[in-house]
């Protein structure tokens, strides 16, 4: 079966039908800027050349990544496009432009059912939380193979700030940080995350997951912390896979 993935960021929107047996693209990514300003109308006409693009049935179960919370297919706040997108039902703006259904939910939801499904986390019972460090921290919470959607766990409060403030791969390059004290500081994330939740495994992604042998082997933690698997599709490929079942929880 084929589903297609939709991935929304602040500077680009990207596409691709995926194959929801192996989890792969099934033809090459097409990716055309986001348009600015970045209201509702404008992201939902460049998200209709995207899916136009492709010659596929009528039928087929589209899924769109977004980088906000979403709460009953609502945005609650947004940080990287429009703010005119805030109390906006998200499914309704894309379903209008694209005349079909549309599955729509939180970047970080997307990738970390990616990796729990076809990814790092295949296979693996019991409570995984997949983070994503970069511009900020995402998260994601997997059950038993089910997600959980909606949590924001690089907002948790550590030693007074936000934790992204202080963990996030922007930082470390912002502050020059070597990977042995960055490494300090997700000590402290992780630690913390781990305090909370008794998780049975940590999944680590976000671009600076490429290098994850010079600071993922410095962290001292009781749970199991390993790198994503999936890289840049995780996002398509995990919304494809929700859009596919038909609902998010």
């Amino acid at each position: 079966m084929i589903a297609l993935g939709i991935d929304i960021g602040g500077s680009g929107i990207k596409g691709a039908p995926v194959d929801l047996e192996t989890g792969e693209l099934t033809q090459e990514r097409v990716r055309i800027e986001t348009p600015q300003p970045s209201t509702p109308e404008a992201v939902a006409r460049v998200t209709r050349e995207v899916v136009e693009s492709f010659d596929l049935p009528a039928d087929t179960p589209v899924g769109i990544t977004f980088p906000a919370p979403i709460k009953h297919n609502t945005v609650v706040f947004m940080a990287n496009l429009d703010q005119s997108w805030v109390g906006k039902n998200v499914d309704d703006v894309f379903e209008q432009e694209l005349g079909r259904k549309v599955i729509a939910l939180n970047d970080a939801d997307a990738a970390g059912y990616a990796e729990a499904i076809y990814g790092a986390a295949k296979g693996h019972d019991g409570l995984v939380i997949v983070t994503t460090l970069g511009t900020g921290i995402g998260s994601a919470l997997i059950y038993n193979g089910q997600l959980i959607p909606g949590s924001e766990l690089g907002h948790l409060e550590i030693d007074g700030v936000n934790a992204e403030s202080r963990a996030a791969a922007r930082i470390r390059e912002e502050e020059k940080l070597k990977f042995p004290e960055y490494a300090k500081r997700l000590q402290r994330y992780y630690s913390h995350v781990e305090m909370l939740f008794s998780p049975d495994l940590f999944v680590v992604g976000g671009g600076v997951s490429k290098k994850h042998d010079k600071f993922l082997p410095l962290l001292d933690l009781r749970t199991p912390i390993i790198p994503a698997q999936l890289r840049n599709t995780a996002g398509i490929v995990g919304a494809a896979a929700l859009a596919a079942k038909g609902e998010v929880l």
